[in-house]
């Protein structure tokens, strides 16, 4: 039951808006966590063979190869009610957004290995760590802001193809 006074379409978009940020933090939070194990996997596979000295160049390239995956996951399914724009133009967005996030992860391993002189390969794993956590925070904002800024389409609420234009009786 509504509060007295409250108009109840007032209370329903309110629910809407809070049902769809929720989807979308959960759909966000699945396809980031495969981003996440493809970025560790691939960081600790490049620190163990070629990049064994260079925990910043294999943060790149396993950050490179996991924002594939979260560009997939997200314009497939978390934010695919949210497209408003040409896919190459999402693209250079998401772009953008996962090279900030790139360089935070990359200053946290960085400051980690080479500045507090943590060099341990458990060390910069948790520095990876931080540095995806503070660099998901910026990419929720981001993807929504900018990236995926449509205005979310309702189904519901959207007229079909096969829909004929309303008359005038009938909007009496």
């Amino acid at each position: 039951m509504p509060p007295a006074g409250a108009p109840r379409g007032l209370l329903d978009r309110l629910r809407g808006a809070i049902d769809l940020l929720y989807r979308e933090m959960l759909k966000f939070g699945v396809v980031g966590a495969v981003a996440f194990v493809v970025d560790m996997g691939t960081f600790n596979l490049l620190r163990h063979g070629l990049f064994a000295h260079k925990p910043t160049t294999a943060t790149v390239i396993s950050a490179l190869v996991a924002t594939v995956v979260a560009w997939v996951g997200n314009r497939a399914w978390t934010f695919r009610h949210r497209r408003n724009r040409p896919a190459h133009h999402e693209a250079l967005l998401f772009a953008g957004t996962n090279g900030a996030a790139m360089l935070v992860q990359m200053g946290v391993v960085g400051f980690s290995h080479y500045v507090l002189a943590l060099q341990t390969l458990t060390a910069d794993n948790i520095a990876k760590f931080l540095g995806i956590a503070l660099g998901t925070l910026l990419r929720f904002w981001a993807y929504r802001r900018f990236v995926f800024a449509g205005e979310p389409i309702d189904a519901r609420s959207t007229p079909s193809v096969d829909d004929p234009e309303p008359t005038v009786d009938d909007r009496r």
